[in-house]
């Protein structure tokens, strides 16, 4: 046999098992899509409205489903992980709470005291720039003294004196400073710087040692009018500004020479600079609501100053810390009767009707329903309605660990409600925060009745004569336009 015959040979003994093979493959690719194609009929004809109900093929069954039980474990498991973006908001602000808390507990068993000479005597002094009839300044003083720091308390005036000498602490003394007088407040400066580079005993015959001014403390007025803008009169905002403004500039600005100057060369290498505290309230300055005009325009001033305090001091190593404050409870530093005082700068002003209120007729009209609205809401006046304020010992440690260097920020929000307005005032939009404390759009307005008549056209009355009235004598209108040479000129009338 030939060669080719053995090969054709071989080609004839594998043609069945490729055979096999292929038929197979169609056979196996047939029953696939003819059980395809039998089920999607069989689904189409079950569906079908137009076949009758006993030709209808039988859905086939459902499958089995065996339940196994689950455990506790794995069903929190499965429940963690179909709420993967809660369980992990939770676990955040849980962490959050619990390292504040922990952090606020620690502070609050912190033991607080000032340093001591070594024969026991107090060597370190505070000077508190505010007026003694705040709360806030009795309370700072009366804890920073029993702290171990001799207080001094800016006065003004005798009765400022006499007020500081009623509180009988022997280290809390007045230190009088005539802002008004330059020469005189430099005098009473050096005085201070005198009495500070003089050596002390603790007792008589006693090791002596030298003083250490360790803080300026800076409180201005926290008493403000609340009012429309245009009910107050120029007069009004000059003496706001004279008071709750200039005069605290003037107090940091005698006292700029013996912060940057030192007193003891050889101790002081030793000893930290002194630091500088401004307080303002910080509710109404951060969202700036209707009808606080004289305290929103006088803080943010006031922190626009520390701010630039802060870089010029900077450089020369003495810190400045803005206190922002929140509301406090008073109770214990005011009288019975005004044991509502709960907020840093004055009583809870009553909501007043608006026909009540010692403005003229379209004063009334413009600004009345919104000013007793916000008057009673619930986060009007710089104070939440129902709580009474965070604890002055709060407030008391705050500004002895900002003193001995515990804390070393800029900015101190300390408070009830110090730091949510913050937040409300910097990410909350303004016609929100107004519509929450209930400001609502005025659509009938009085007519105007011409330049003969007092603010907004309405007739003098015959209470415009007090205070604080827009109509009154202190008021300041525009001339007539016919005295062209004054048309632009404010005069009183």
């Amino acid at each position: 046999m030939s060669a080719d015959d053995q090969a054709f040979l071989d080609v004839l003994s594998s043609l069945p098992t490729d055979i096999q093979k292929y038929s197979r493959d169609v056979a196996d690719f047939v029953d696939r899509h003819v059980d395809h194609i039998a089920e999607t009929l069989r689904d189409a004809l079950a569906k079908s409205q137009w076949v009758p109900e006993q030709f209808r093929p039988r859905p086939p069954p459902p499958p089995t489903i065996i339940t196994v039980p689950t455990s506790a474990l794995e069903k929190i498991q499965s429940w963690i992980s179909r709420h993967k973006i809660l369980v992990g908001f939770i676990a955040v602000t849980t962490g959050v709470v619990a390292y504040r808390t922990y952090r606020s507990s620690a502070l609050w068993r912190k033991t607080r005291r000032a340093k001591r000479a070594r024969s026991g005597g107090r060597v370190e002094v505070v000077v508190i720039a505010g007026s003694p009839a705040l709360p806030l300044t009795r309370s700072l003083s009366l804890d920073l003294e029993r702290k171990g720091f001799i207080v001094f308390v800016v006065s003004n005036s005798h009765e400022d004196e006499v007020m500081v000498q009623n509180l009988s602490r022997p280290d809390i003394r007045p230190l009088s400073i005539d802002i008004t007088d330059p020469p005189s407040a430099g005098n009473s400066i050096d005085n201070f710087v005198r009495y500070l580079q003089s050596p002390h005993a603790a007792i008589p015959n006693g090791k002596r040692h030298h003083l250490s001014l360790q803080a300026v403390i800076l409180i201005p007025s926290l008493h403000y009018q609340t009012s429309p803008i245009a009910t107050i009169p120029p007069s009004s905002f000059a003496d706001l500004f004279n008071t709750h403004l200039l005069q605290p500039i003037l107090t940091i600005q005698a006292f700029l020479p013996l912060l940057t100057a030192r007193l003891n060369p050889t101790a002081d290498k030793e000893r930290p600079s002194p630091k500088v505290l401004v307080f303002t309230p910080s509710i109404i300055s951060s969202i700036n609501p209707p009808f606080h005009a004289p305290e929103a325009t006088v803080c943010s001033a006031l922190s626009a100053f520390t701010e630039v305090l802060t870089a010029e001091l900077r450089p020369l190593g003495i810190p400045v810390t803005h206190m922002q404050l929140g509301t406090f409870d008073f109770v214990g530093f005011t009288p019975a009767a005004n044991s509502r005082l709960v907020q840093p700068h004055g009583l809870l002003p009553a909501p007043e009707d608006a026909e009540a209120l010692p403005w003229p007729d379209s004063a009334r009209h413009a600004y009345g329903r919104n000013f007793v609205s916000q008057s009673g809401s619930a986060i009007s006046a710089g104070r939440i309605r129902g709580l009474r304020g965070s604890s002055l010992r709060e407030l008391h440690n705050a500004v002895f660990d900002v003193i001995d260097g515990s804390i070393t920020s800029g900015t101190v929000r300390v408070g009830l409600g110090a730091s949510v307005y913050g937040f409300v005032g910097r990410w909350v939009p303004r016609g929100l925060v107004a519509w929450m404390m209930g400001i609502r759009r005025v659509d009938e307005l009085a007519t105007w009745q011409g330049n003969g008549s007092s603010a907004f056209g309405s007739p003098k009355s015959a209470g415009s004569d007090r205070e604080g009235v827009v109509g009154s004598d202190s008021f300041v209108t525009v001339p007539p336009l016919e005295h062209a040479g004054e048309a632009n000129v404010w005069k009183e009338t």
